[in-house]
């Protein structure tokens, strides 16, 4: 029990998340509306991403220094998980743009799909995805990690400007980016997140993180029992 305090602590958060998530009250603000409920998933599954693919970055490092297999395994499957998330973070982003963007704004569906903030965000989740068709196509396991874990490297930099750096130089209508029109930073202290957000966004933010972080340790676990004989070997 003393060692899976975290794992119910994580079930426990992302209960309060979806109860609390929908039932407290949120500010009507222009645009986004009762919209605003999404930061608690849409937002939050992003943050838990990123947190997996540094963590993964740090695996890849370090099995560039050491040779040592798990590092490898570990990096493979904590960049997975993330990859999930990213997937569930882009829809829910996209159903989030369907009620905002399309409707209110009256923006044309030609515009949202040449939007940059999406379209830098599917260009990072390709770039993962050929991460994992990368490893699928080396036989031999010490040349797949130590290829697989400089790529994993370049994979991780290019977040930055596909993310962020990128869209906030040509323009975005995702909120928060210069030349947007809703002028609603998701993360604005003063202007989206009251104190009674605050109090579900931070608690999601842990829950989502927390369990990515389960489901990650749990497939190495497995991985590693597969490999068992392998490990002993090395």
């Amino acid at each position: 029990m003393k060692k899976n305090w975290w794992k119910i602590l994580s079930l426990a958060l992302l209960i309060y998340t979806v109860v609390a998530g929908f039932l407290v009250k949120v500010p009507d603000l222009p645009i986004i509306h009762q919209s605003i409920r999404n930061l608690y998933f849409h937002v939050c599954m992003w943050f838990a991403m990123m947190i997996l693919f540094i963590i993964s970055f740090v695996y890849s490092v370090k099995y560039l220094k050491t040779t040592n297999y798990r590092y490898d395994i570990s990096a493979r499957h904590f960049a997975a998980v993330g990859a999930y998330l990213g997937i569930l973070g882009y829809i829910t982003g996209a159903i989030w743009a369907n009620y905002t963007w399309l409707t209110d704004q009256s923006q044309s569906l030609g515009s949202v799909l040449k939007e940059p903030k999406l379209i830098g965000a599917a260009i990072a989740l390709l770039i993962y995805g050929a991460y994992f068709v990368l490893r699928g196509s080396f036989t031999d396991i010490d040349k797949r990690a130590r290829v697989s874990a400089v790529y994993n490297i370049f994979a991780f930099v290019m977040l930055f400007p596909s993310i962020w750096i990128i869209p906030r130089m040509v323009g975005s209508l995702h909120p928060g980016a210069p030349g947007s029109n809703t002028g609603n930073p998701a993360l604005n202290a003063q202007q989206d997140l009251d104190s009674t957000m605050r109090m579900v966004f931070y608690p999601a933010v842990i829950g989502w993180t927390l369990l990515s972080v389960w489901l990650a340790t749990l497939r190495i676990r497995m991985q590693l029992l597969t490999d068992k004989s392998l490990l002993n070997e090395k």
